[in-house]
Parts: C-alpha cells; structure tokens; sequence
C-alpha cells in the first residue's frame, strides 16, 4: 500500500504540471482524402501474389514495419524511430502508476496509442519544424511523456522488470486499438484525479468536443490526491498576484481581495476578481502552482493567511487514472473504463 500511494503521488503530481495536450484542435486534422477509419496508408500495392503464404508474411512485415512513431529527444535533438509498441510501452510506464491494476493500464495504453496516432497524423499534414522531422517529442510539458527503457528502470527500481511485464501486457493485449470518433482518432485526454465528476474540454480549453464532456467519477474522491490544502501568508499571496497582475488594486482588506464569481458544474472555477482584475482559475492554478481550477480561497483574518483547498489533481478533462483503476478494481474492464470517459466514442483496430 506504501507503494501505490507513493508512486501514484510522484505521477499525480507530474500530471498536475504537465499543461494542456498539445493536439486539441476543434476543427477536422485529417488530410480529407485520408481512408475514413484513419488507417495510414502505406506504399505497399495489392497484386495478385498477395495470396501466397510468402508475400503474405513479407506484406504483414512491411505494414509491422510501417507502424513507427519518431520521436524527439529534446534532450539530445535526437530523433528516435520506435515501433508504435514499443512508444506506447514507454508512454504507460511514464504516465500512469503500474501499480494500478491490468485494466486501468490497458485503458492507458489505448489512450496513448490515440494519442501517438493522432499527433503523427497532424505531423503528415502538416509537420511542426521544432519537432525537427520528428512525429512527437518526449518532452512532458507539451506532449505525453515517454520513459525510455533506462529512464523507467531508474525511476521503477527493483520493480521494473515484474512493472514493465504488467505494462507491456496491457499495451500487447490492446494492440492496435484506439479511440474513435467521426472516424478519426480522438483528443485522449487524461488527467490523475478528478472532483468527483470530470470536466469538459470546452470549460478547459475553449473548444468543445462531444467526447470530452463532464461524468461522473465519485471513486476519485478516495485517491490521496484528491485533497490538497495550501497555506500562504497575506504577504506571499499578494507578491504572486501582484507579479502576474500589477495593475491589481490591493488597498481594500485582505478578505476583498478574491471573488469567485462562477464555477462549472464540474467544479472548475472559469471567472474570478483578485484585487479587482479578472482572470480564470486556470490562471491562478497557475499563479499558485495548484493541483487543478477546483478550487476555494478562505481568509483568516486572525491569522492573516489565505488558505486554498483544490479538489483533483490535472485539468479534470476525459480519463480519470485513479477512476480507471476504481473502476476496473470493482471489476470493470478496459473498454467499459473508456467508453465511460470518452463519451461516445468508439474502440477499434486502425
């Protein structure tokens, strides 16, 4: 138990400073002559040979062959050629505790691949310079992070290899599935723990997408990271604000400095008043390095201190991991976990 809660701590809060996916775009990213299902087309042409046992097995080898993702090492500057299976291990280990349970860690695995399937595709249409040719990079703050096998036995320890072989099941008992909608591979979105009920990509990011709505996710309220209550003086409170907001008025009392004046139904503050200046909760996650935008400030007056509490932990948009682990410990399984957080999408081979 000292484990879990350990490593799930460390993921939670990586989770929680990693800023919003890169791929959230509203409108079609698709090429529109690319095939309906979002399978990408490979050069290998059909000929009447294709039935011999032979250039069978050559074909299955050239489209094994063709299901690569290259990634960026931003470190390095470095481009890495990985299999598509070998990408999606690494992102699993860096991205959900292995600790949880076999089918969290498959409901994981579909989401990066998603994920990987999605960003590659944009790159075809229309690549990124900064990702120097690459497809991805494994530089956390703007994409899904990625452990390299090093990288995952330095942070796993003793327990790589038993961790590494729950992973790599996960990822080879789901291969090649996704995540679908309009037919085209969707914004996987993910995040350590909700407030109980998820939050809308429209609340978060501005646009909005029929997948990522709000449900609920009352395991969420159980996980260690669901609370989190921060302390700040009235001095240290007002110097955060007053870098980010210098022309925030400060002379009414302490207590009149916040105003939150509109919350979603997931909890997110979406506007508020510090020293008169408005601003969302996103912002002042940000100012304060919170867990998430649900959040309450109180004043204490006799203390002269202003104490935040944050419900969550990460944006709150689609996949909940500890609601995935709930669920699929109270004996949920992979697809059931998806479909509960991606709203009317659909799981299938690409």
């Amino acid at each position: 138990m000292k484990e879990l809660l350990k490593i799930t701590g460390i993921f939670a809060l990586l989770l929680a400073v990693i800023p919003a996916l890169s791929l959230f775009v509203p409108q079609r990213t698709f090429a529109e002559d690319a095939p309906a299902d979002g399978t990408v087309q490979t050069e290998t042409v059909p000929t009447a040979e294709t039935e011999s046992g032979e250039t069978t097995a050559k074909k299955e080898k050239e489209e094994s062959t063709a299901d690569t993702i290259k990634v960026l090492d931003f470190t390095s500057g470095q481009v890495m050629e990985l299999s598509m299976r070998d990408y999606v291990l690494g992102a699993v280990l860096a991205e959900m505790p292995a600790t949880y349970c076999s089918e969290a860690l498959k409901a994981q695995a579909v989401a990066a691949r998603t994920y990987a399937l999605r960003q590659r595709e944009k790159q075809r249409l229309s690549p990124d310079p900064e990702l120097m040719g690459a497809d991805i990079s494994n530089d956390s703050r703007k994409f899904q992070a990625y452990f390299t096998p090093e990288q995952a036995k330095d942070f796993y320890g003793s327990g790589y290899e038993a961790y590494c072989q729950k992973a790599a099941d996960a990822v080879d008992d789901t291969d090649r599935l996704a995540l679908f909608y309009d037919d085209e591979p969707i914004v996987a979105a993910f995040h350590s723990t909700s407030g109980g009920k998820t939050e809308s990509a429209e609340v978060v990011w501005g646009n909005p997408a029929p997948y990522l709505v709000p449900v609920e996710s009352p395991e969420d309220t159980e996980s260690p990271t669901y609370l989190e209550e921060e302390v700040f003086t009235e001095k240290e409170f007002r110097k955060k604000l007053e870098k980010e907001l210098p022309d925030a008025n400060f002379s009414v009392p302490a207590g009149e400095w916040i105003e939150i004046r509109e919350t979603s139904t997931s909890g997110t503050v979406t506007e508020m008043l510090a020293g008169g200046e408005k601003l969302s909760g996103t912002d002042f996650r940000s100012i304060f390095s919170l867990r998430s935008a649900n959040f309450t400030v109180v004043y204490n007056a006799d203390e002269e201190n202003f104490y935040v509490t944050t419900k969550g932990c990460g944006h709150g948009v689609g996949l909940s991991q500890y609601g995935a682990n709930a669920m699929g410990e109270n004996g949920s399984d992979f697809r059931e976990i998806l479909l509960h957080y991606y709203t009317g999408a659909e799981i299938k081979e690409y």
